[in-house]
């Protein structure tokens, strides 16, 4: 996310309800959803519990706002894209971001950290007027193009409203678990403009349910 963040950052290099979970794919898509695909996908998916090896905590949907980019998140996490995943960049009061699927296999800092997705790109839902980059926001990570969200998002670890450009694809909202992602938001990193943790934040699990 090194163009991601040089893109955002403006100081930066860079860059529960008891439901059951719903099923799983075997595989994982080769294309973002369509409008029609999204609306399928998001029937029975109002939440994540994102597992990590620091503890979980509780995505909430933003779906009827960003309907492909939450479609898309659901489809990959179903059919466990993110698992293993880590949290490649973690900028201590800033935002902590993943989905690079290159971390799985490689938890240091490399050339093209930041540049894996899950093989295509889709269109960047701009936020509402009435959504902004509060604390435990979630939003897709992108280059700045207008076509250009993939697999990467973020969490904002503070009020980023006045420092990002609304470029930026809203999601979802951290509702439980908090102290997990302010915990992640504090690890030790390599250096603090790169913000690659010495001790891999992984993604062991994200398990989709219904509210209802």
């Amino acid at each position: 996310m090194r163009a991601t963040l040089a893109v955002l950052g403006l100081m930066v290099v860079l860059a529960a309800c008891a439901v059951e979970p719903s099923p799983t794919l075997t595989t994982c898509p080769i294309a973002a959803p369509t409008a029609d695909e999204a609306s399928a996908i998001l029937a029975d998916a109002d939440q994540a519990v994102i597992a990590t090896n620091h503890g979980e905590f509780t995505l909430t949907f933003a779906s009827p706002a960003a309907p492909i980019a939450t479609a898309n998140f659901v489809a990959l996490a179903r059919c466990g894209f993110y698992d293993g995943i880590t949290f490649h960049r973690v900028l201590e009061g800033f935002v902590i971001q993943a989905g690079d699927p290159q971390t799985r296999d490689n938890h240091e800092d490399f050339e093209t950290l930041g540049t894996g997705g899950p093989g295509y790109h889709f269109a960047i839902e701009i936020p509402t007027a009435d959504q902004n980059y509060d604390p435990y926001v979630v939003a897709m990570a992108n280059n700045g193009q207008p076509d250009s969200n993939g697999s990467q998002f973020f969490i904002c670890l503070t009020d980023l409203d006045s420092r990002l450009p609304r470029d930026y694809t809203i999601f979802g909202q951290i509702t439980d678990g908090t102290e997990v992602v302010d915990d992640i938001g504090q690890v030790p990193v390599n250096t603090p403009d790169l913000g690659v943790p010495t001790d891999a934040v992984i993604i062991e699990s994200i398990t989709v349910s219904s509210a209802n």
